[in-house]
């Protein structure tokens, strides 16, 4: 199981605004929950599962916008494939909480 961080940037937008971008990713991201977990957060979107599903689902994430006419997109992604124990989203911040008290 690996958890994926990823912002997808699509350049050339008419507004500084790319909400409506970033709703189209997670139109894609709906497709695939049968797969993959999701969360959006402020900044980007993390997705857990399967590395060989979670590379799937990341081009089809990339070719959203320019399924949107934008010509140009980039796409950042950092991936944590923790493959000693399974461990999910909740389970690192869990982890974390715990360390606090």
């Amino acid at each position: 199981m690996a958890i994926v961080d990823m912002t997808v940037i699509p350049i050339g937008t008419k507004t500084p605004s790319v909400s409506s971008y970033v709703a189209e990713v997670q139109k894609v991201l709906e497709r695939y929950s049968d797969r993959v977990a999701y969360r959006l957060t402020p900044m980007s979107t993390l997705i857990e599962g399967e590395l060989s599903d979670l590379m799937e689902v990341i081009q089809a994430v990339h070719e959203a916008p320019f399924q949107a006419g934008i010509k140009r997109v980039a796409t950042n992604i950092r991936i944590d494939d923790r493959r000693d124990k399974e461990v999910k989203m909740d389970d690192k911040l869990v982890s974390v909480k715990r360390k606090m008290d």
